[in-house]
């Protein structure tokens, strides 16, 4: 039993600050399971851009109220953007976890096991090294492909630049020197296969652990934070419910099209509801302003989303659709839209669908406004038996990607 453990997760800071996010549910379960879990992250938390704790040394200790997990602050810099700042807050992180490690072994205890996290691959190079420095063993997970989704979304960086192909061989380099490679999407061995490194890096050695759903609280905040306003609540509409970020990487300009086509249509029981923010928001309640059909709600605090999706008719689960997408899903979302029982409507397709292997909504091979509106009026028109089905289902799916069932997968390799 590998009993201390160690979680590198440079933006878990924000799991501290928020009492959610994936390292923060792994480790209470780790801990509820007799292990004795550790996070590191920076003190900057990128999406506040603010300091976790007030401190001014290499690295600061607080205990998580939740969980009683204590976690390791290591000092970064601050940076207000992605450029340059954000790149030295990234190696401000890799090097004071170096040097945190060491102190931090000699008051604590080295670890059993090391757990590093991407979202940028530094943190797993400081895993590796560390593994290698204790004598123990390392368990690197990639929850984002970098630098393959830096090229999918952007219009700048190619395959064949300079900088890409260092970040790809970094990054092969990652897989075969971990111990266990953890990925998020059930084809995380095909993007090796596509890559042209299964030669190097056995199958046997990459773990799917998906993202999931914390069922208890969840469901805890269902019942302790209510949430209710004048559109949710009209019972002459099935509302379709959209939760996130509205951003131009979030495409929703092709779902106020499809409330258009709703309303041409004639369809008068189907209302898109979004809850959420970003800086397109206001554009997009400007071209939505000749429609009644489809609502921008704003931003509404994390604890009431469970109750947002509960009420709904139907969950809508809508992205920019890219390359990656035929290696499986694993958004955080997808998995609180399972957790609240309703149909989920996804506007575009992925390989290894749990949409379409456990039957819990309509998944489109097409993203456009016609078959998006095409869809929403054949979830309309289910009968009660068959909306029923679809709301079971989600139900159950969610059970298979609870956190406590993810943790229990996770000690497997831990411990392997």
């Amino acid at each position: 039993m590998n009993k201390r453990v160690w979680i590198l997760n440079h933006y878990a800071g924000n799991m501290f600050v928020t009492g959610g996010g994936r390292h923060l549910y792994l480790s209470r379960y780790l801990k509820e399971s007799g292990y004795e879990p550790t996070v590191f992250c920076s003190n900057f938390d990128h999406f506040t851009r603010k300091n976790c704790i007030d401190s001014s040394e290499l690295f600061a200790e607080q205990t998580e109220a939740s969980t009683g997990v204590p976690y390791v602050f290591i000092r970064t810099r601050d940076y207000s953007n992605n450029g340059k700042k954000r790149v030295l807050n990234m190696l401000d992180f890799y090097r004071g976890m170096l040097k945190t490690a060491k102190q931090y072994a000699k008051t604590h205890g080295a670890p059993d096991v090391i757990y590093a996290s991407s979202v940028h691959p530094l943190t797993l190079v400081a895993g590796i090294k560390l593994a290698k420095r204790f004598g123990v063993k390392c368990v690197s997970e990639v929850r984002d492909l970098w630098p393959e989704s830096i090229v999918a979304y952007s219009t700048k960086w190619t395959r064949k630049s300079l900088v890409m192909r260092v970040l790809y061989a970094g990054e092969k380099w990652i897989y075969k020197k971990s111990d266990y490679v953890i990925m998020t999407w059930a084809g995380g061995y095909d993007y090796i296969k596509d890559q042209g490194w299964d030669n190097k890096i056995p199958e046997s050695k990459v773990i799917h652990i998906s993202n999931g759903v914390d069922l208890g609280p969840y469901q805890k905040n269902i019942a302790e934070h209510p949430y209710s306003d004048e559109d949710l609540t009209n019972t002459a509409y099935k509302n379709f419910i959209y939760t996130g970020s509205v951003r131009k990487v979030n495409n929703l300009a092709v779902m106020v099209e499809a409330a258009r086509k709703l309303k041409e249509s004639g369809n008068t029981s189907a209302r898109i509801l979004v809850y959420g923010d970003g800086d397109e928001l206001e554009s997009l309640k400007k071209s939505a302003s000749d429609l009644d059909n489809i609502v921008f709600k704003g931003r509404v605090p994390k604890n009431n989303v469970p109750s947002i999706l509960s009420q709904g008719y139907c969950s809508i689960l809508h992205n920019t659709s890219t390359e990656l997408d035929k290696y499986g899903q694993s958004q955080n979302k997808f998995f609180e839209y399972l957790a609240a029982g309703r149909p989920i409507l996804m506007t575009y397709s992925v390989g290894h669908s749990v949409i379409r292997k456990d039957g819990c909504g309509i998944e489109l091979d097409e993203q456009t406004p016609e078959a998006i509106a095409d869809a929403v009026t054949s979830l309309c028109n289910l009968s009660s038996e068959e909306y029923k089905g679809y709301c079971d289902k989600a139900s159950e799916c969610a059970k298979r990607f609870d956190y406590k069932e993810l943790c229990n997968q996770l000690i497997k390799v831990l411990n392997a």
